[in-house]
């Protein structure tokens, strides 16, 4: 379980209220930015501690989705001591022109990081890539669960979610705040 004050110093660092406009087209009155709470770096090395004991045992590398996820997963690799891999949606155009960024995954046991989950379709092709390229990936982890089916279809690919909080969290965290 996440510290209550932890829970709250994320939400006071990265939920807006009005209306955002998400790539896949929906409307949402409450958004997640994760740069508010990536550029505070107190409040980063605590989120990335609370993600690393989420870790399963025997993890090679931790792969950050981009770009929501690469604060998050540099912090973890900082603590942890873990390699850091980057996951691109489309692999680059010109340089190296790859998708996975960093070392070779070949035979690596990796777990996905990242910002929010909403459906999972972005973290499935992920693993789908990185499992072509030789990897196993053996977990997700995020800072907010949308609940929109994500970890749902995470599982029925054998790949656990570990959230740090749920929209149920943070609604929680509202009424307590006004309780009180």
């Amino acid at each position: 379980m996440l510290p209550f004050d932890l829970a709250e110093r994320i939400r006071a660092a990265a939920i807006q209220r009005g209306k955002f406009i998400l790539s896949c087209g929906d409307t949402l009155d409450e958004y997640f930015d994760e740069y508010g709470l990536a550029a505070d770096p107190i409040l980063l090395n605590d989120v990335a501690h609370a993600l690393a004991r989420n870790l399963p045992r025997r993890t090679d590398s931790v792969v950050a989705m981009a770009l929501g996820g690469v604060p998050f997963a540099v912090a973890v690799s900082a603590i942890s001591g873990l390699h850091t891999n980057f996951f691109r949606p489309s692999p680059k155009s010109y340089g190296t022109r790859r998708q996975i960024e960093g070392r070779s995954v070949d035979g690596s046991r990796v777990v996905l990081v990242d910002d929010v989950v909403r459906s999972g379709a972005q973290a499935l092709r992920a693993a789908e890539l990185l499992q072509d390229a030789g990897a196993t990936v053996v977990a997700a982890l995020c800072v907010l669960d949308r609940e929109l089916g994500g970890r749902e279809r995470l599982a029925q690919c054998g790949i656990e979610l570990h959230a740090l909080l749920t929209p149920a969290t943070l609604y929680a965290l509202g009424s307590e705040r006004t309780a009180s």
